[in-house]
Parts: structure tokens; C-alpha cells; sequence
């Protein structure tokens, strides 16, 4: 064995299912298990057998892995029973996994008080599990619960609970900061005791809880000081605060410290997905500002940064994004200057003179923009339009010259209270003049409807387009109801875009409506449709 090679453990499926509002399906957990083993996990936690109808059926069905080792998670026998009649036990042993792991006390405060057994009978049900599981399964491990608070409380007793395990057979012994309370000098001074005392370090693993934030720091210690084997979570989930962060720990180890994790050659790089990936299942919006792979991770706004930047990334990157799977993005905003503007038109095609006059028309006009509380840090695809219309290059695809929205709030024949809504538009398509109405569910959405029906016939193309997110902000408060309102709209389309646009105004209808506009708009001009100029089919452009 290699000195560098530390060994991975994934705890998602079972500590991350802990996460308060995350709950997964056994087909969830098959799909991320498989997600991970192309990653190039080494080890995937399926869950506790036994423990709830999700893992039985995920250990009855486990779905098939080509590199990692799928690892079932269970308990040390009970107190009073032998270790091959221990029910739980035997859940493990029946389960379709090739890696047992047991969890068991290590400090001898918890023995008493949450077991009710005495120390000594205590290592002995860890030495007796290990022992009885080691000849049932292919690999065990045992979860030193508690460690770091035992050993601090009584070093001996929890050195012994760690020697016990790996005696009986014991592949890893892992040490856990349960309560998430150990600080990363603390820990890795204890790890390098252990190490000290004789316990070979390729033999322990780290288990960190975050509840002082400090997960993934004590991580990084405690295999400075010799852990070969760092337990973790995708994006940090778990209970209470969650879990070492393994798409943080993972970059840590491989790129500023020089281990080898054993991923596939372009491991590092499916990072982004595998992370973006977990949170689309949970239905959850991921963390923009998650180190490594978070959208704002690489994402530059002030007009200096950018010029160094552009000049050498090292100014203000401490990696390249694509090793991570990630991309440098450069905002534009008020706080904005010539610098970003011109980074953000090359990132979108456009090749423009630095010394063209477009070019502060383009800085003046977002500043302009910012401050009557329009935000294009956070709308790229409404940046783009706004930049190519001053430079005269996008097509006028329709024109709405007027449109009037009619909440009805009435009780039905069946007693139910019901609000109904109704846009009428009238929308200019080449030279065609149109009229139409619609209902929907909220103005918005029936002001969609209309437009819609208006501009599928001409232009096909949107049949995919569906609003994904909608967000409205006050930036006004002082002025009650009669607040200027931010519309944020995110929208996509089968082939997996996704773009968001901005409206603002004193009418929360019509900002939604300039959001909505855009998002049209984009949607046609990223496609390369040309202008209707008759009302005929839009085709592409040459």
C-alpha cells in the first residue's frame, strides 16, 4: 500500500439521509450509489438492514457497481445476547453487501448512560461482532462512536475499544467525532497518539461531524496524521449541522495536499455534476457559494479582479475550474467595469474593440440599469441581450403593444373559493397585428399563456421552453404597496439550458412581463431563429 493513497468512504446514503427534508427512495439510492461508483468511491454506505423498508429493498435489489463496495451499517450485538443471535447481526449477514460495518461505543460515559452496559462488557461486544462478522463478510469495519470525547475522558478505554475491533478482524477501525465537537488540532494530535502507541494508520479511518464547521479541516488533520480512510457525504448532508463535505475533501487531498484517492483519471472533474447532480434529485437549489463547485465558486464582479484575472488566473483563483468540472464566470454589475464587460462579451461570442465606444455605453447603461434595481450578476441571459441590443444584434421577434391582466376572486357553485386569471394581449409578429386571450394560474402564468398561443404557430421552437423558478424581491419597502418590484425568472428546455432573465418596475405584472420578454427572446436568439417577417414559420438563421 501506498503511503498517499487514501481511501474514500460515502455515508450519503444512510448519514445523509438523516438531513432534515431529505428523504430518498430505495430507486434514489441505487441511482446516486451508481453515480458514485463512476465517480470512483471506494466505499458506498447503502444503509442499516432491518432498520426501514428503503434499505431492505435497496440490500434485496443492490444496484450494480463496477468499482466501489457497496457496505451495510449496523450495530454491535446487544447486551445479554451472543453475537450469531443477535437479530440485528443477522440483518447484515443476510444483506447483499460485501462490507459489514458495525458501529459501537468508545467511551465509557456513553457505555453507562446510553447503553447501560459496563465498559468491559462493552469491548467485549465489540471484539465478539467484529469477530463473528469478519467471517460472514468479505470486510468489516467498526465505527468508533464517540471517539474523540472518549479518548479525551479516558484515553486507555477508548485506545482499547479501537484495539478490540481491529484484533477480531476489523479491515478499519474509524474514528467518529459524533457530536461534531472536536477541533482539527484536537483531532489530529489524538490520531497521531494512536499512530504513536502502535495503531497502524492504514488501518484507521475519520468520521467528522460539522457541527463546529469544522468538518472537513479535522478531515484533512486527522489524515495528515496518518487516517488512510476519510468517511464523508456529498455536498455535507446529514443530521444536525451534516457531515465532512467529501466534494470539499476530495480537491483538498488531491490537488493542495498530494493523495492519491484512487478516481478514475477524470474523477476530479465529474465533481461539479456529481454534486449538482444529488441536489436535482433532492429537488434543491444547490449552494451557489459551495467551495469548488458552487456557480459563484469561480465568479468574478470587480472590474480590478477581472483585469488580473484576465491576465493571469492565478490573481484570484487557487485552481483552474475545469479540474473540478467547474467554469470561471465573470459578473456584471455596478461594482462592474470595462474589464468585466469586455470578459463577459467574449464569453458570449461577441468580439468587440476594447477602445469601441459600445464598450462604455455598454458599462454606463448597466450601471444605469443596476441602480434602478436591476441585478445582471444573477441574470446572464438578460446581460446578453441588453449587450447585443446596443450593439444592434438582436432580432425584433414580437412586440406586445399592449396586454391588461383581470383577477376574478369569487366562490364557486360548490361553495369552493376560487381566484381565476386572464390576460388578453395585443402582440405585433412581422406585420401581422394579433389579439388573444388567455386564463392561467396566477397573472403570470396566463399572461404566458396568452403569449404563447400568439407565438407557437410562428414559433415552434418555444413548444420546449418552461419556466423553472420565479422569484420576486421588494426594493422598495418604504413605499408599502406601491413598491418598485425585482422579477427573476429562470427558465429551460428539453435539451437541459437553463438561463435566467430580470424585469423591474413599480407593477410586479409588467416586471414579470420584461423577464418574461427576455426569456422569450433568449430562447429564439440562442436557437438562431430569425425574425418572423409575415407571420409565416420563423426558420433558422443562416
Amino acid at each position: 500500500m501506498s503511503d498517499t493513497r487514501v481511501y474514500l468512504f460515502d455515508s450519503t446514503l444512510r448519514d445523509g439521509a438523516q438531513t432534515h427534508g431529505v428523504d430518498f427512495s430505495a430507486p434514489d439510492k441505487a441511482a446516486i450509489a451508481q453515480a458514485l461508483d463512476v465517480l470512483g468511491i471506494d466505499y458506498i454506505e447503502g444503509g442499516w438492514p432491518g432498520a426501514n423498508p428503503t434499505d431492505d429493498a435497496l440490500f434485496a435489489d443492490p444496484p450494480p457497481l463496477k468499482r466501489s463496495r457497496l457496505c451495510a451499517f449496523g450495530m454491535t450485538r446487544r447486551s445479554g445476547r451472543s453475537a450469531d443471535n443477535d437479530p440485528g447481526l443477522r440483518a447484515l449477514v443476510q444483506a447483499e453487501a460485501p462490507v459489514a460495518v458495525l458501529v459501537g461505543k468508545s467511551w465509557d460515559f456513553q457505555c453507562r448512560v446510553a447503553l447501560g452496559v459496563e465498559p468491559d462488557e462493552n469491548r467485549r461486544m465489540i471484539a465478539e461482532s467484529l469477530a463473528f462478522m469478519a467471517r460472514e463478510k468479505a470486510e468489516v469495519m467498526y465505527d468508533a462512536e464517540h471517539f474523540f470525547d472518549g479518548y479525551k475522558a479516558n484515553p486507555a478505554y477508548a485506545t482499547a475499544c479501537v484495539a478490540a475491533a481491529l484484533e477480531a478482524g476489523a479491515r478499519w477501525a474509524v474514528l467518529c467525532d459524533t457530536n461534531g465537537g472536536a477541533l482539527p488540532h484536537e483531532v489530529g494530535e489524538i490520531v497521531a497518539a494512536l499512530v504513536a502507541q502502535g495503531i497502524p494508520g492504514d488501518r484507521l479511518g475519520i468520521h467528522c461531524h460539522n457541527d463546529t464547521d469544522n468538518a472537513v479541516a479535522s478531515s484533512l488533520a486527522a489524515v495528515r496524521a496518518g487516517c488512510r480512510q476519510v468517511q464523508g457525504t456529498i455536498n455535507g448532508l446529514g443530521e444536525r449541522c451534516g457531515n465532512a463535505n467529501l466534494i470539499s475533501v476530495i480537491p483538498n487531498l488531491v490537488l493542495k495536499m498530494g493523495y492519491d484517492v484512487g478516481l478514475k483519471p477524470d474523477g476530479l472533474a465529474q465533481l461539479t455534476e456529481v454534486s449538482r447532480t444529488l441536489d436535482e434529485r433532492l429537488n434543491r437549489a444547490p449552494n451557489p457559494h459551495a467551495p469548488y463547485v458552487g456557480e459563484s465558486a469561480f465568479a468574478h464582479k470587480g472590474g480590478l479582479h477581472v483585469s488580473a484575472v484576465e491576465k493571469d488566473p492565478r490573481c484570484y483563483e487557487h485552481i483552474d475550474p475545469a479540474l473540478v468540472g467547474n467554469r470561471r464566470q465573470i459578473l456584471v454589475s455596478d461594482q462592474a467595469g470595462r474589464s468585466n464587460v469586455l470578459a463577459r462579451l467574449r464569453e458570449i461570442g461577441l468580439d468587440v474593440d476594447p477602445n469601441a465606444p459600445q464598450v462604455a455605453r455598454v458599462v454606463d447603461e448597466v450601471k444605469l440599469r443596476e441602480f434602478k434595481g436591476y441585478a445582471y450578476d444573477g441574470a446572464g441571459a438578460s446581460f446578453e441581450l441588453l449587450a447585443r441590443r446596443l450593439l444592434h444584434r438582436v432580432p425584433d421577434y414580437f412586440r406586445l403593444t399592449s396586454f391588461r391582466v383581470i383577477d376574478e376572486r369569487r366562490w364557486n357553485a360548490r361553495g369552493e373559493l376560487i381566484t381565476l386569471s386572464e390576460a388578453t394581449i395585443k402582440a405585433v409578429i412581422g406585420d401581422e397585428h394579433h389579439m388573444t386571450v388567455a386564463e392561467g394560474n396566477g397573472p403570470v402564468n396566463a399572461l404566458d399563456a396568452a403569449l404563447r398561443k400568439v407565438l407557437l404557430p410562428v414559433y415552434p421552437q418555444l413548444a420546449d421552453l418552461r419556466l423553472v423558478d420565479y422569484k420576486v424581491r421588494i426594493l422598495t419597502p418604504e413605499a408599502a404597496t406601491a413598491a418598485v418590484t425585482r422579477v427573476m425568472i429562470e427558465s429551460a428546455d428539453s435539451a437541459g439550458n437553463r438561463w435566467t432573465t430580470v424585469g423591474v418596475s413599480p407593477n410586479v405584472i409588467d416586471a414579470s412581463y420584461n423577464a418574461l420578454h427576455d426569456s422569450i427572446t433568449y430562447k429564439l436568439f440562442s436557437a438562431g431563429v430569425a425574425a418572423a417577417t409575415h407571420g409565416a414559420d420563423a426558420t433558422a438563421a443562416e
